[in-house]
């Protein structure tokens, strides 16, 4: 456990072991333990109206930039309000899905206040350890796809909400194009392990064919056979497209040393993977989309929002390119995309 500080690092994405395959959503936990932590967690609530101290836990997948980000917007939104009120348990789960499971297990054992769950494994364990803890995810892709809800309408109701990195997928299809006019085949490369992967990659894939490109899928399963699995999509396409996949975001120096060599353009769901291996992205800013998640921690601790009727929250994207792989590429950049700080 540990109070809130500035970690030193969001700006670096750490190579760390690939998420392992997702567990199938399960329920919640036993009717004693679940009546347990509604007590704890009721009291917590109450006492951050009051001004007391609390404790909020955090799961976060895997370490890479974009994950980080939202974590230090969650905290500091928090802070803003809270200030040293508020105590924050931050565990990484290094990619685990089952180590994901363990650390929300914890969180309901110690009755912390809050849980926010950082990518959809962590909230997938999150959702299957408690049914009364409040629990926010970020950095989840389609709540739908995630928890495996039936005619989804943008409000999971219970104890879960929370915000969604999506961006819009047909404008992903657009920007391939517009960047590579005459382009016929893109290989869509993903974690079969990451259920929103697939879901982004399946959404790219209908729309590229409806503009005439050839669209293939390349999973990989870990990043064990993702060499293999980039080089052949690499070596039978024009181009890449890789969806906000966690498993590509903590391995990008694979997908580059193999796509830069060989003048295959990445484009990329998401800023963290694009700075690594890509070329362009429409992206949202992870820190504001963590900032948001705390926004809605705050209204929940305070009492002044019921969780099971907050809609999941979205935010803006923006057009953005890496310079130093579209000059190693030879490409012009078109107009409207900004450049990716270094």
């Amino acid at each position: 456990m540990r109070k809130i500080t500035r970690r030193s690092f969001l700006t670096a994405a750490a190579a760390c072991g690939a998420a392992a395959a997702l567990s199938a959503c399960g329920g919640s936990s036993s009717a004693s333990s679940a009546a347990a932590s509604s007590t704890v967690a009721s009291a917590s609530v109450a006492a951050a109206s009051n001004g007391e101290k609390f404790t909020v836990g955090i799961c976060q997948l895997v370490q890479h930039a974009a994950l980080d980000a939202a974590t230090q917007g969650f905290e500091d939104a928090l802070t803003a309000s809270f200030g040293e009120n508020v105590t924050f348990d931050f565990q990484n789960a290094q990619g685990d899905s089952a180590t994901c499971a363990t650390i929300a297990n914890g969180f309901v054992s110690s009755g912390v206040a809050l849980i926010m769950a950082n990518a959809t494994p962590a909230l997938q364990a999150a959702q299957a350890a408690t049914n009364t803890i409040p629990i926010l995810g970020t950095s989840v892709t389609e709540y739908g796809v995630a928890l495996g809800l039936d005619n989804f309408s943008g409000t999971v109701g219970g104890n879960v909400s929370g915000t969604s990195d999506l961006a819009p997928l047909d404008q992903q299809a657009d920007m391939i194009v517009e960047w590579m006019p005459e382009v016929k085949k893109v290989g869509l490369l993903y974690c079969s392990a990451e259920a929103n992967s697939q879901y982004q990659v399946d959404e790219v894939q209908k729309y590229l064919e409806a503009k005439g490109v050839t669209a293939t899928q390349y999973a990989f399963s870990d990043s064990n056979d993702l060499s293999s699995v980039c080089q052949k999509a690499a070596d039978e396409n024009d181009a890449l497209y890789v969806p906000t996949d966690n498993t590509v975001a903590a391995n990008t120096g694979i997908v580059d040393g193999i796509c830069r060599p060989a003048k295959k353009p990445v484009f990329a769901g998401e800023e963290g993977i694009c700075s690594g291996c890509g070329v362009a992205t429409l992206s949202i800013s992870y820190y504001d989309l963590g900032y948001t998640t705390g926004e809605m921690a705050v209204k929940i601790l305070n009492g002044e929002s019921d969780i099971s009727t907050m809609p999941i929250e979205y935010t803006d994207v923006t057009k953005k390119y890496n310079k130093a792989v579209c000059d190693d590429l030879g490409l012009t950049v078109p107009e409207g995309y900004v450049e990716i700080e270094a």
